[in-house]
């Protein structure tokens, strides 16, 4: 059965879960709203997925993997990469078109790295699939009298879990989306909520683009955190990778635990630039700017500022200078660099460290505010604390100078 969802307002984007090779409706018909950051205009719904949803994707990661040779067949799975590599390559318009409405992304980032990057890097798991070296002999021994012929042999690991987060979507579900098929696995996907159609509409090409068996892959889009919290707790799964904040990395772990389950975490931080008393600081610190790229919302973006207490004040004025000069507004216009949070909460959380900053006597140097030219969209000015003490509320770093920081889980 398909249950059909209202479109979206992109032709391109996938409004329903995919599940044992079906693209479906939540079972119990909910949906909730996807909404683009830069209008904070309702684009569109996706089905919110249950626990019962989620318990069918694993099962049916279950039987793809126990079943099917999808697992040991590596020229089939060599196959089904190179049509799904194919058709992401004819999609690049329609999928970057997503990310930057439902993420926010600059356009620009869209075609360096959100998008078109990893879609290039496609192929690679292709080709990978077909020509790993699986079985490799290895020198025979003698144990207890006895000739031992050895076989080292590469086995994919099972069902994988993967949770992504919203600030690198498209590029992240691939990143885990990759690997994980070329290696054998089987894989249920749980994206986040703020960014559900750059996993859902995964979920259609693959449906309709490839030969990859039902249930090989599966997306469960949902609201709810819960949901995606089994997959850390169903003994089916075999290994979780996470990509998030740490606080939800140590629960991913503690949950996985139970049925000691591999564990795979990339998880958020303050990156630190640190820059040393003989450097060329003009040339340096021109290029601080970066680390607001897509609103500071990356966990290798080089949030703090580490400057020599001789050079410090050069350092700030520096900063300021580079930051007031930042383009940011409309993610269409690929002048921005910057372009919004990616939703109300996260704008008002940021907003709320700003003022802890402040009150903990931090030297708000620039911005900290909402951009008055910018009156729709969750939009905060380009900012830098500087003075900031080892005991502030700000997140991270460990010495008095910092500059730029965006404190976003990743």
């Amino acid at each position: 059965m398909v249950i059909n969802l209202p479109m979206s307002s992109l032709p391109g984007a996938e409004t329903r879960n995919f599940i044992g090779g079906r693209l479906v409706g939540a079972a119990n018909g909910a949906t909730f709203e996807n909404v683009n950051p830069a209008t904070e205009e309702v684009i569109g719904v996706c089905a919110d997925g249950t626990k019962e949803d989620m318990i069918a994707a694993i099962a049916a990661a279950r039987r793809a993997f126990d079943e099917t040779r999808w697992s040991v067949d590596h020229a089939f799975r060599s196959k089904c990469l190179t049509q799904l590599a194919e058709a992401l390559g004819a999609a690049k318009d329609e999928l970057r078109d997503i990310v930057v409405a439902e993420a926010g992304s600059p356009l620009l980032l869209a075609y360096a790295v959100q998008c078109d990057g990893y879609i290039d890097a496609m192929p690679y798991w292709a080709d990978l699939a077909r020509s790993y070296e699986y079985e490799k002999p290895m020198r025979d021994i003698s144990f207890m009298g006895t000739p031992q012929a050895r076989l080292l042999r590469r086995e994919a690991t099972g069902v994988v879990g993967a949770i992504t987060p919203w600030n690198f979507p498209l590029y992240l579900n691939l990143c885990k989306l990759g690997p994980a098929l070329a290696a054998g696995n089987t894989i249920v996907l749980k994206p986040a909520p703020d960014t559900p159609w750059c996993a859902t509409t995964l979920g259609r090409i693959i449906a309709e683009k490839t030969e990859i068996p039902a249930g090989v892959v599966n997306v469960v889009a949902s609201a709810d955190h819960r949901v995606g919290e089994l997959l850390s707790t169903d003994p089916r799964v075999d290994l979780v990778t996470f990509t998030g904040s740490t606080a939800t990395g140590r629960r991913v772990m503690e949950c996985a635990a139970a049925t000691v389950k591999k564990v795979f975490l990339e998880l958020g931080g303050k990156s630190a630039n640190i820059v040393l008393e003989d450097a060329n600081f003009d040339e340096v610190i021109a290029g601080v700017g970066t680390m607001c790229a897509h609103a500071g919302q990356g966990c290798a973006l080089t949030t703090r500022l580490l400057l020599p207490r001789s050079r410090y004040e050069e350092g700030v004025r520096l900063a300021k200078a580079a930051f007031e000069q930042i383009p940011y507004g409309d993610p269409l216009d690929m002048s921005h660099l910057m372009g919004p949070l990616v939703s109300r909460k996260q704008r008002e959380r940021v907003l709320g460290y700003i003022e802890r900053g402040k009150k903990d006597g931090a030297r708000l140097v620039t911005g900290g505010g909402v951009p008055k030219h910018l009156p729709r969209g969750f939009y905060v000015e380009p900012t830098i604390f500087a003075d900031v003490d080892p005991g502030s509320a700000i997140p991270g770093g460990n010495l008095r100078s910092r500059a730029g920081d965006h404190p976003l889980r990743q």
